[in-house]
């Protein structure tokens, strides 16, 4: 959980560092949101338990929906809907049948289409300011895993950047009507 050293509520946690006296906690947990959790390890669990981090597992998923979930953690970090967004997606969140290629596959993750509406979501906020979408290894498996795991993030962050599986819409505002040839 990298993001720990950058929360201001985990800097007393945390053991001197020698080397890393630049770095200073910036953000606080309150703004960070948690979507698709699953084998989460006990001291996670803790934390995000103790602390009122934002966090929905593949249960409040199954109970709500990945529609109604994305926007209770948005809700959640930012109830004025002003700040901007930083997502970073962990490849693995998505089922190990559809993305693969990664260190750490657990079965159960979102479907591929829940993970492309939630960048679809959060695009339409228009809050996003940054993306990194991680744990892509294409060491890992076949050549077919890989393949599936590349078209999955491929479909990740065209949906980020506005992608539409309805399709793009032409940049006129109504269909050209077409007249008849003139007869002289």
């Amino acid at each position: 959980m990298p993001v720990a050293l950058l929360a201001k509520e985990l800097s007393d946690y945390w053991p001197y560092l020698p080397g890393m006296d630049w770095q200073k906690p910036v953000m606080s947990i309150r703004n960070i949101g948690y979507i698709g959790l699953r084998s989460v390890d006990s001291f996670e669990r803790l934390l995000i338990d103790n602390l009122g981090i934002t966090a929905f597992g593949m249960e409040e998923i199954e109970k709500y929906g990945i529609h109604q979930c994305v926007h209770m953690a948005l809700d959640r970090i930012d109830p004025t809907h002003t700040k901007s967004l930083h997502v970073s997606f962990d490849i693995d969140s998505i089922d190990s049948l559809e993305a693969p290629s990664t260190g750490t596959p657990v079965r159960g993750g979102l479907t591929l289409r829940e993970g492309i509406h939630l960048m679809e979501i959060v695009h339409k906020t228009g809050r996003l300011n940054a993306i990194d979408l991680v744990e892509v290894n294409p060491s890992i498996g076949t050549g077919h895993d890989v393949a599936l795991t590349v078209s999955a993030a491929t479909h990740i962050i065209t949906a980020a950047f506005g992608y539409s599986r309805k399709g793009l819409r032409p940049k006129v505002h109504d269909l050209p009507i077409q007249t008849p040839p003139s007869s002289t």
